[in-house]
């Protein structure tokens, strides 16, 4: 008797987890259908533009040089071990690029952007700001989440090529200033050993990394209970749910671009 109630209540958690995707899935494609239909809203776009863009720069641009120089200080001191500092520049270039580069870039954003928007969006619910939007013939899903998700869809790929480039210049300073390497066959191996490949893979996963943050954050906020423990919870959860789905979608992503 035990053993079914123990498959039962399996059963009821793999449903559950099941529909939760299939809602989010749902949320998704909707939100997709409405940033290509009119009408549309430049100024919430450009307002959701500048706030992921142009005020992420910072925290984006000191994670990814802190990163850069550690990771160039790591490598060094690994490769000691078995006569290989040389690799100094090509590793830091493509760990930046394929990896801490997009997924440190989409980690900041879920901190911060995801949080924002969510509890943004589930203060409005709360308010019923958005059953007043409703009132006035405005579709919530095109003036709250369509420009939302545009604005990451196109600043974050930025974000990620930007990160990109100042962790290298971080990892560049740190071998050229601590670790005795010649700056200019530091700079020459890094761009041999990048290939195209590199780069189109960060760009894309910056642009899926983005569209996962602002969905996440439109959907716990669209979806968040009533009062200031569900504007928290909303906030709690979006958060969560980005961080791990951009892992997942870095890990899935890495497979397609550089399986063997």
């Amino acid at each position: 008797m035990n053993l079914f109630a123990g498959l039962a209540g399996l059963g009821r958690s793999v449903l559950t987890l099941l529909a939760a995707f299939g809602r989010v899935a749902l949320f998704t494609l909707d939100a997709l259908s409405h940033i290509v239909r009119p009408p549309f809203y430049p100024r919430e776009f450009g307002v959701a533009l500048m706030h992921m863009g142009w005020l992420s720069l910072p925290v984006v641009g000191l994670t990814a040089v802190f990163t850069g120089g550690a990771l160039a200080l790591q490598i060094y001191a690994g490769g000691a071990r078995f006569n290989a500092e040389a690799v100094v520049p090509q590793i830091v270039a493509i760990g930046m690029v394929r990896e801490l580069g997009p997924v440190l870039v989409g980690l900041m954003i879920a901190a911060r952007v995801t949080s924002s928007i969510a509890a943004e969006i589930a203060t409005m619910k709360v308010t019923e700001q958005i059953d007043a939007l409703v009132t006035l013939s405005t579709h919530p899903m095109k003036y709250l989440v369509a420009p939302r998700v545009l604005a990451a869809l196109l600043t974050v790929p930025v974000l990620v090529g930007v990160g990109d480039v100042i962790g290298v210049a971080g990892g560049y300073v740190v071998a050229t200033e601590n670790l005795g390497f010649n700056a200019a066959a530091y700079l020459k191996n890094t761009v041999d050993f990048l290939e195209p490949l590199d780069i189109v893979s960060s760009l894309v996963k910056g642009a899926a990394f983005g569209v996962i943050a602002a969905v996440m954050g439109c959907y716990y906020g669209m979806t968040s209970g009533r009062g200031a423990q569900g504007v928290g919870r909303a906030t709690k959860g979006s958060v969560e749910a980005a961080a791990v789905l951009i892992l997942a979608a870095n890990f899935v992503l890495t497979g397609v671009f550089f399986s063997i």
